[in-house]
């Protein structure tokens, strides 16, 4: 049974780099990235992940996978740790579609959210889950905007609920605001 970790935060919060903190405590590392370079600096955004995870910690392996993340899971989670990196990306290749993919209804993405959910689940290892933290802010302007804080702060609820424990980042700062199912499991353990 797969210990899901949720690590949320705005843009810039240090939510990845404590993730991958995170998930260097339980090698091996798969790492699943969710990201589509769209435009040049999405791509320059990606590849100083890619740099910072090769120099970091180049034994990881990574999968690249925008769209079917339950499934790469199944497939590619690791007995150490699998680190979803991130929701949000992953929730906008839904919602926008990719090539030769539609866009999904907001009933089709919460059932890939709940599948992500029972596949976590089904892997031996730790499973690490970023995501941003969008509903900070003020009410969108647009409807596709709205849309997507809605399907966001439903997918990081889903999420949060099934985690054993939850981060939320400040400044680069980390402060727990989950640990209940690990402190169950931690004290069954100890007799």
């Amino acid at each position: 049974m797969g210990q899901l970790t949720l690590v949320l935060g705005g843009v810039r919060s240090g939510k990845s780099r404590h993730a991958e903190a995170l998930a260097a405590r339980s090698p091996p590392v798969t790492y699943l990235a969710t990201a589509q370079a769209g435009d040049d600096e999405m791509a320059r955004r990606i590849a100083v992940h890619r740099q910072r995870r090769q120099r970091d910690n180049a034994s990881w392996r990574t999968v690249e996978e925008p769209w079917e993340i339950a499934v790469a899971l199944a497939a590619h989670g690791s007995a150490g740790c699998t680190l979803i990196e991130c929701a949000t990306l992953w929730l906008s290749n839904l919602l926008g579609g990719l090539p030769g993919r539609p866009p999904c209804s907001d009933e089709e993405i919460l059932a890939e959210v709940d599948k992500l959910v029972v596949a976590v689940r089904d892997v031996a290892g730790r499973v690490i889950v970023v995501s941003n933290e969008t509903g900070c802010g003020i009410m969108p302007a647009n409807a596709l905007a709205r849309r997507f804080g809605d399907l966001l702060g439903e997918t990081n609820q889903r999420l949060a609920e099934a985690a054993d424990e939850v981060f939320w980042l400040f400044a680069g700062i980390p402060v727990r605001v989950k640990r209940e199912r690990l402190c169950v499991r931690e004290r069954s353990a100890a007799g």
